[in-house]
């Protein structure tokens, strides 16, 4: 009977806590912890500083224009309106862009206009009876300016302007679409920016307790599998306090940036389960990815060695996000089934699809299959850390080998 306490040895879980608690406290209360965290703001800002100029360069470059398409005597009357308030009202008054004069009786079908030119909205009918055709977020911030247009135009009292009528042309459900779309994107970027940020934490620690010959010790004394779960673990740990520092410092900019900043539309699972979904993703993409850094580092002596056999990996793992990438765009197709399937990808794959698709049991079989994973991986590290390393295993004696004149000669009497 086989009784872990009777023994005097612990069993692989209660042998894995252990060596999370040393790993994690050890890390967490080191000043090295300090700079780590202060690491990635250094480009963040250099991003935000970045962001800000191409904005403003953005802005100014690519300045919206409302068309215009009327009778020539109404043309004129509207850009002489625009000349009179634009000095008054500045960039509240959209820059008109003269599209055609109509002859007496010739119309015009707006939506053709907008597809074939540059502008944002096109303005037609007549200053009495304006009609803005464009997007509904643009005629809306429109509306307001051209009904001022068209009463300076008409030159009459301040007090009746004329009712702008609004002809929207944004379809509803393709914009929820490339609004889902953006924020699956958004999502699976930064889950393999983190990751890619954060598992190289494993190769460094392990080496460094290869070196001092700690690994050796503690897996003389417990399982290695639960030395390998415990340092995961303990690394995920350590990665989960630096994401909610930055988290913290990132939603203190949100707030004080207020509605400066752009919204993300909303996933197709609502905010609060994409953001758990996060949190279990990036531990399963970490954990896996852990997993195969855990293998490297126990073969690698030196640091050169790590950086030689993590290359592969590294470049890899970013395919697998470029299929993830490509299967968001092909949601149900054989590429997406694939990329679900493959453990490395499965995590960024799964998150943009939470994203674009509701449905939840798919999510959970996903998470199963991840975790599964976890651990068929963890184990083949342990065990082939124990035979390339540790040397462990029945082992028999070396015979000495003969020549082959030795072996042809006839053994004597």
């Amino acid at each position: 009977m086989n009784d872990p306490i009777r023994s005097g040895r612990l069993s692989t879980l209660a042998a894995a806590f252990v060596v999370a608690r040393r790993d994690f406290t050890a890390i967490l209360f080191s000043r090295s912890f300090f700079f780590f965290l202060l690491g990635p703001l250094f480009p963040v800002v250099i991003a935000l500083m970045a962001g800000g100029v191409g904005q403003h360069v953005n802005d100014a470059a690519d300045h919206p224009r409302l068309g215009v398409a009327m009778a020539t005597a109404d043309v004129d009357a509207m850009l002489a309106a625009r000349g009179a308030l634009a000095p008054r009202l500045n960039d509240a008054m959209p820059e008109l862009v003269v599209v055609r004069r109509l002859a007496p009786g010739e119309t015009i079908d707006a939506r053709v206009e907008l597809a074939r030119g540059d502008i944002a909205a096109l303005l037609t009918g007549t200053p009495r009876a304006p009609v803005l055709t464009g997007t509904p977020a643009q005629i809306a911030a429109w509306q307001g300016p051209v009904s001022l247009l068209a009463a300076q135009a008409l030159g009459e009292a301040p007090k009746s302007y004329p009712q702008v009528a609004l002809a929207g042309t944004a379809s509803s459900s393709a914009g929820e679409r490339k609004g889902r779309l953006l924020t699956a994107q958004a999502a699976q970027t930064l889950l393999f920016l983190l990751t890619m940020l954060l598992a190289g934490m494993v190769l460094s620690n392990l080496v460094e307790e290869k070196s001092n010959k700690i690994i050796e010790i503690l897996a003389a004394a417990i399982p290695m599998d639960a030395v390998f779960f415990g340092k995961l673990f303990a690394m995920l740990g350590v990665s989960f306090v630096g994401i909610a520092v930055w988290a913290s410092l990132g939603g203190s900019l949100v707030l004080a940036a207020g509605s400066a900043l752009p919204a993300l539309p909303a996933p197709a699972v609502g905010w609060p389960l994409m953001l758990l979904l996060g949190v279990i993703y990036f531990a399963m993409a970490y954990l896996l990815l852990g997993s195969v850094f855990l293998s490297i580092g126990s073969m690698a002596s030196t640091v050169r060695e790590v950086q030689t056999l993590s290359m592969p990996v590294t470049m890899l793992q970013l395919m697998n996000f470029f299929l993830a990438s490509y299967a968001m765009t092909q949601p149900g197709s054989p590429v997406e089934i694939a990329a679900i399937a493959i453990p490395f990808s499965s995590p960024f794959t799964m998150l943009a699809r939470a994203a674009q698709d509701p449905a939840v049991l798919p999510q959970i079989a996903a998470i199963a299959w991840q975790g599964l994973c976890v651990v068929i991986f963890v184990r083949l590290g342990a065990r082939l850390f124990r035979s390339r390393v540790m040397k462990s295993g029945p082992t028999r004696p070396a015979r000495p080998r003969k020549s082959l004149l030795a072996r042809l000669k006839p053994a004597r009497a």
